[in-house]
């Protein structure tokens, strides 16, 4: 008999399961449930713009969705449009790969005040579900965090609308680059330099612009001996750090905007008022422990910035019907197999990806995570499901009214975006309404 498998997630985590499961020696049939009408996730809405070269991943991905064991359920929200009970009734085994979308917060004074950059990438790269505008007035702006989502808001900020034109944003994100007022950009890391967390060709990539110039400021830019041995034991953040030395006291070059990088200050409050943002907070840090964790040192700075984006980290969010570990933010499991209050192992319940470990680790990492989970899923899992044929998951939606995005209706957005920008000479052009994706998913 055929294993029928729903995956909650139409992300990377979950592609690379349907991939896995689609490999193996038993016969399965999988539905990839996804709350938008597109796949790929943050592959599609949270990788900047500019970094053409990482979405090509999707090329892979596309090649498992094409698969005739797997169908794509687009725009069917869980827990709105369906719930875990429901599914049980169709499917033998549930994966859930929602990912991590919510940013993690600061828990300091005046946090309120401030933007959360996963928010701000929503909107720059189209997400459906976000305003089409964004508050783009503030001259000056502090980026709190030292990892690549940090450097590519402050590489947006910092760029003209114009250079960004060349890539796959709609007319609605041009024009809100095109009107912002940004000249500065601060990014504050909470440790020193050895310990930041960008990727090397990311830092090198932030001082390609021509009209962005890069500056390290010195104050904090200190490597004590843990410092030095942590490079050591880690070759690139030795070469991140490398490259920021070099910056270090560099001459001016008289560029229109920039993006200064402070280390060894930690944000202690964002003051404001009813207008919005007027002061950031710091704290200078020394880190005297061996582990790279710092302390205050009770010397105060004040930053004259008008906007805070908080870059710290992606946090999952809970699901109806599932348990959820808010302080880990992470479904509880048990090498992927979900686990009730009592630590038990919820028959069928499986999860993967960074809602099973936490937003950590790259792309690749992925792959061996879901491996790992539908392992367990293939050799746990029984025939349960009691209406077991696809087209009986089609009566359900469509008794419900659920306006389905299919494979087929996200080839026809992928060629209607592909158009867009063949008339613009451009790879493409995103579709950011769900109505109108919609519209053209169904268009043939």
């Amino acid at each position: 008999m055929t294993l029928r498998v729903a995956i909650v997630g139409g992300g990377p985590a979950g592609i690379y399961a349907a991939d896995i499961l689609t490999k193996s020696e038993t016969a399965v049939s999988v539905d990839l449930i996804e709350r938008l009408p597109a796949p790929f996730g943050l592959v599609r809405y949270g990788v900047a713009p500019d970094h053409p070269r990482i979405k090509e991943i999707i090329k892979a991905l596309q090649r498992v969705l094409a698969k005739p064991e797997v169908r794509f359920l687009g725009n069917v929200d869980f827990g709105v449009d369906v719930k875990l009970e429901d599914l049980r009734e169709f499917y033998d085994a549930v994966i859930v790969a929602t990912g991590a979308m919510a940013d993690r917060d600061l828990d300091i004074p005046g946090e309120e005040l401030s933007h959360g950059a996963a928010d701000f990438v929503s909107w720059y790269d189209a997400h459906p579900d976000v305003p089409t505008t964004w508050p783009l007035d503030a001259p000056s702006v502090a980026v709190i965090g030292v990892g690549n989502v940090a450097l590519d808001v402050a590489r947006v900020l910092a760029k003209t609308g114009e250079e960004m034109l060349s890539t796959d944003i709609p007319a609605h994100v041009h024009a809100g680059l095109a009107a912002k007022t940004t000249t500065d950009v601060h990014v504050f890391a909470r440790r020193g330099p050895a310990y930041a967390k960008f990727s090397p060709l990311e830092l090198r990539e932030l001082n390609h612009s021509p009209n962005v110039e890069v500056i390290v400021h010195p104050e904090g830019f200190d490597v004590d001996e843990h410092g030095m041995a942590h490079i050591a034991e880690h070759k690139a953040q030795k070469m991140v750090l490398n490259t920021l030395a070099n910056w270090v006291g560099r001459e001016p070059e008289g560029k229109p905007h920039r993006i200064h990088l402070h280390f060894a200050e930690a944000p202690v409050e964002i003051l404001g008022d009813q207008r919005g943002v007027t002061t950031l907070r710091t704290e200078r840090t020394h880190s005297p422990n061996a582990d790279g964790s710092v302390e205050g040192t009770g010397e105060i700075t004040d930053w004259d910035v008008q906007a805070v984006y908080r870059a710290v980290g992606y946090r999952s969010s809970a699901l109806p019907g599932l348990p959820f570990d808010d302080r880990a933010a992470v479904i509880p499991n048990d090498g992927g197999r979900v686990l009730d209050l009592d630590g038990r192992p919820i028959p069928g319940t499986y999860v993967t990806g960074w809602i099973k470990r936490g937003p950590v680790g790259l792309i690749g990492h992925t792959k061996s995570d879901a491996a790992e989970t539908v392992g367990h899923l293939l050799a746990e899992t029984t025939a349960t499901a009691t209406a077991r044929e696809p087209g009986d998951v089609d009566a359900y939606f469509a008794e419900r009214g659920v306006r389905v995005a299919t494979h087929e209706s996200w080839e026809l957005l992928d060629q209607h975006e592909i158009a867009l920008g063949e008339a613009e000479g451009r790879l493409r052009i995103k579709v950011g309404d769900r109505a109108e994706m919609l519209r053209v998913g169904t268009s043939a």
